[in-house]
């Protein structure tokens, strides 16, 4: 039965987030808002909504280790493996705002929780500011988005349906019932898992939560990328990892109580710094070419799978981490430095520096 609540609850998320993003969607497509913005607010908030639903449960059922380990490991899960996959499969051209605007506001969100978690808790006072700093994001993102649609407006896509209020209203409440109950169902059978196999909380949220929550995410993100609209794909996953960081962790820092929300030890000295490089990856191999290609989504692919491994050997302690972790080091190490001087030479011989706004396609 914990097995099936779980597969339910995956069902009803990945149902859940579709729906929300198919019903705000078309609300976002019907105010004249582009493609870009509706890919960092509507669509990663949307798709964002399974790990709010679950973090703020969670610290409500004082389980914080599930809380911050779900935002964690899914930002992870977000950038390494869902661009890994759709740079394999298309490579992503990557837009002049989201280079230079939204990456950055990505790092500094992460750098921002690396900062605020040393002292071993996301407290009221720092959870508010995180969240204001959503509304300023958001509002910020709409309104420039609004400017660069007027300049210079977006083609029509003809494969997009046309908008109709009262069925993108129906697609937003049926997902976020389906979020609601989804929600409850996994984090009920991960929390009976964790305790049946004596994995911890964290080690639970940073992997089987966190690729659960995401997979709303993953639908996005690659059905845009088959469809050719990379900007969304893109800007999904940047959005999203604002979003958990600012809104989800500022909310349940709000709602935790006066001590605030407790970011365990181990997360603190591996994961949150793990989340915050791989954020810091994205700048070197997206900005000198404004596309991610197929050898960057294989190293994404690569870090992604060392990063799980780890996780599992440090769960189980087992005997052979440390060579493992040796091996890891020795290979990823030279591998990135290998394809960011590769991708930094590249652009320099082509001439495709800063200034470039678009590559060609």
């Amino acid at each position: 039965m914990t097995y099936l609540q779980l597969l339910a609850g995956l069902a009803l998320l990945t149902f859940g987030g579709n729906g929300l993003v198919k019903g705000a969607s078309g609300l976002a497509r019907s105010a004249g808002i582009s493609h870009l913005v509706i890919g960092l607010t509507v669509v990663a908030f949307g798709t964002s909504a399974p790990e709010l639903m679950v973090s703020v449960l969670a610290t409500v059922r004082d389980q914080p280790d599930l809380a911050v380990g779900n935002v964690v490991g899914s930002n992870i899960f977000n950038v390494l493996l869902i661009l890994g996959v759709c740079a394999l499969l298309r490579p992503l051209t990557v837009a002049h705002a989201l280079v230079w605007r939204d990456v950055p506001i990505m790092v500094g969100a992460s750098l921002l929780l690396l900062v605020f978690a040393m002292d071993g808790a996301i407290v009221r006072w720092e959870g508010a500011f995180m969240f204001a700093a959503l509304l300023v994001f958001v509002i910020y993102t709409v309104r420039a988005g609004k400017r660069e649609a007027q300049q210079q407006p977006e083609p029509e896509d003809s494969d997009t349906p046309p908008t109709s209020l009262p069925r993108d209203l129906v697609w937003v409440f049926f997902g976020l019932a389906g979020l609601m109950v989804g929600s409850n169902f996994l984090v009920d059978s991960a929390t009976t898992l964790a305790q049946q196999f004596g994995i911890s909380d964290a080690v639970i949220g940073l992997t089987i939560v966190a690729a659960g929550t995401s997979l709303p995410e993953v639908a996005a993100s690659i059905a845009a990328t088959v469809r050719g609209q990379r900007d969304i794909a893109v800007g999904n996953v940047i959005g999203s990892n604002i979003f958990n960081i600012l809104c989800i962790l500022g909310l349940t820092g709000l709602i935790a109580g006066p001590a605030g929300v407790a970011v365990s030890p181990e997360i603190n000295r591996f994961d949150i710094p793990a989340m915050t490089g791989v954020a810091l990856l994205c700048v070197p191999l997206v900005a000198p070419r404004h596309r991610l290609g197929r050898v960057a989504g294989a190293t994404f692919l690569f870090y992604y799978v060392a990063y799980i491994l780890t996780l599992v050997a440090l769960a189980t302690s087992s005997p052979a981490l440390q060579a493992f972790s040796n091996a890891v080091l020795a290979v990823g190490i030279p591998l990135t430095i290998v394809v960011i001087t590769a991708y930094v030479a590249t652009s320099r011989r082509d001439g495709r520096g800063p200034e470039s706004r678009l590559p060609e396609q």
